[in-house]
C-alpha cells in the first residue's frame, strides 16, 4: 500500500502544472449561481480529458463525472458557482484573470471553491492512471447553486439522480485540514402587522415599527442565551434586514418585517429557532415565517427547497474520519488537524439532512471566501488532489 501512496504523490506533483492550468480557466468563466452554464461545460471537458469512466449534466446543471463501478459508493463534491467580484478597486489583479505566478493561482473562485473541483480531476486522472480496480464507484461533483441555497444540488442528486453515496468528501477549503462538522442555519422573516392611523394622532393606531423595534431589541439578548457546543460553538442569531412600510409618511407604520440569520449550534433545530422567536412576539400581531428558496436553474429547471439547513458533526473516532486522517498521514507523513468550518456548506444536506458521512478536505484558506484578491497556493491544490485519490484507496 505505502508503495501506492508513493505513486499518488509522485503523480499529482508531476500533474501540479496541469492542476493549476485547469484551475486557471475555470476561473476565466464568471459563473455566478444560476448562470454556470459555461464553467460546467468546461469543468466537463476537463474530465472527459482526464480519462473519467462517465461524465455527464443531469437536469438541474451539476457535473457528474464517474470512476469505477463498485458496491460502495464515495462523491467528491465542490461547488462551482462563486459569489460576485464586489468593488474591483479592492482587487490587486484581475479577479477573472486566472493568473499563475508566485506559486499561486490567482481570481475569484480559487479558493470559494473551484480550486477543490481543479483537484479533483487531476485526483481522477492519477486513479485511472494507477489503474484504480477496488469495489468502489466514486462520483465527482461539480455542483450548482451552493451559493444561493446550500445543498440544494445534492438534494436532486439524492432524490432525482437517486444516487446516494456511502461517504462524502467536500472539498470546500480547509487550509488542508480535515473537517468534520460545522454549524447549520436558516433564514427567518418575522411580519408585524399594525394599524395605520394619521401622524398627528398616533394614539388612534397601532406602529409595526415599534412592535419590530422591541423584538429586535430582544433578538439581539436572545443572541447571548444561546446554546453553546463544545466542538461546534455557540449559536447565533442576528436581524440582518429591517423593512417597514405605512400609507404615507404622515401615517403610521401599518407593517414591518425583520429578516434574522439564525446558526444553530448541535442540538438546535428548526423547530427549536423557531419557538424562541414565538416566544418573543407572544401577544402581537405577528408571525414568523421559514423563508423557501425557488429558482430556475441553468437548465432551465425550476427547483427548490426551505432555506433551513441542519447542523451536522461526524465523531471523531467514526470511520469516515479516521479513514481520512490515515490517508493524510500515510501521504504527508504527519498529522492533520482535526477541525470544522466557521461557514455552511454542502454538507447540510449530504449529512445533515441524509445522514451520509461526511468530511470536508479542501486547498486554500476560508478566510479568502468572498473576500479581495482571493488566490490558491498550487501546493495546495497538488496536496488535494492526492488526499482525493489516496482516500479512495483508504476507504
Amino acid at each position: 500500500m505505502s508503495e501506492i501512496y508513493n505513486k499518488i504523490i509522485d503523480l499529482s506533483e508531476k500533474y501540479a502544472d496541469y492542476t493549476a492550468k485547469n484551475l486557471s480557466n475555470l476561473v476565466k468563466i464568471k459563473s455566478l449561481s444560476l448562470q454556470e452554464r459555461d464553467v460546467q461545460l468546461e469543468l466537463k471537458r476537463q474530465m472527459e480529458e482526464a480519462g473519467f469512466d462517465e461524465v455527464f449534466i443531469d437536469g438541474l446543471g451539476n457535473v457528474i463525472g464517474r470512476i469505477g463501478n463498485g458496491k460502495r459508493i464515495l462523491a467528491i463534491d465542490g461547488h462551482m458557482d462563486t459569489v460576485d467580484l464586489g468593488n474591483p478597486d479592492n482587487w490587486e489583479f484581475d479577479p477573472l484573470g486566472g493568473e499563475i505566478r508566485d506559486g499561486y493561482v490567482h481570481g475569484r473562485g480559487t479558493v470559494d471553491q473551484e480550486g477543490g473541483p481543479a483537484a479533483f480531476v487531476t485526483a481522477g486522472r492519477i486513479l485511472k492512471e494507477l489503474g484504480f480496480n477496488r469495489d468502489l464507484t466514486i462520483y465527482f461533483v461539480g455542483s450548482v447553486m451552493e451559493e444561493d441555497c446550500d445543498g440544494l444540488c445534492w438534494k436532486y442528486i439524492v432524490e432525482e439522480d437517486k444516487i446516494r453515496p456511502d461517504f462524502v468528501i467536500s472539498t470546500e477549503p480547509t487550509n488542508l485540514n480535515i473537517y468534520r462538522g460545522h454549524r447549520g442555519r436558516m433564514e427567518m422573516q418575522v411580519h408585524f402587522y399594525g394599524v395605520s392611523a394619521h401622524g398627528s394622532a398616533p394614539e388612534r393606531g397601532k406602529n409595526a415599527i415599534y412592535m419590530a423595534s422591541k423584538v429586535a431589541l430582544e433578538v439581539e439578548k436572545l443572541n447571548e442565551r444561546l446554546k453553546v457546543d463544545e466542538f461546534l460553538g455557540k449559536g447565533s442569531v442576528t436581524v440582518t434586514e429591517f423593512v417597514s412600510n405605512s400609507p404615507s409618511l404622515c401615517a403610521v407604520s401599518d407593517y414591518a418585517r425583520i429578516h434574522l440569520d439564525r446558526r444553530l449550534t448541535w442540538g438546535e433545530t428548526k423547530e427549536s429557532a423557531v419557538a424562541e422567536i414565538e416566544e418573543l412576539i407572544k401577544g402581537m400581531n405577528a408571525k414568523v415565517e421559514v423563508l423557501y428558496y425557488q429558482e430556475k436553474a441553468y437548465t432551465g429547471l425550476e427547483y427548490g427547497m426551505e432555506k433551513y439547513y441542519p447542523t451536522w458533526k461526524m465523531e471523531e473516532d467514526s470511520e469516515v474520519v479516521q479513514k481520512g486522517v490515515s490517508a493524510f498521514k500515510k501521504l504527508f507523513k504527519k498529522e492533520p488537524k482535526v477541525d470544522k468550518w466557521t461557514f455552511s456548506t454542502n454538507g447540510i444536506m449530504t449529512c445533515g439532512t441524509y445522514g451520509i458521512p461526511t468530511i470536508g478536505f479542501g486547498p486554500g484558506n476560508e478566510v479568502l471566501a468572498h473576500a479581495p484578491n482571493e488566490k490558491v497556493p498550487i501546493s495546495d491544490l497538488v496536496a488535494a488532489a492526492a488526499f482525493y485519490a489516496a482516500f479512495a484507496y483508504e476507504i
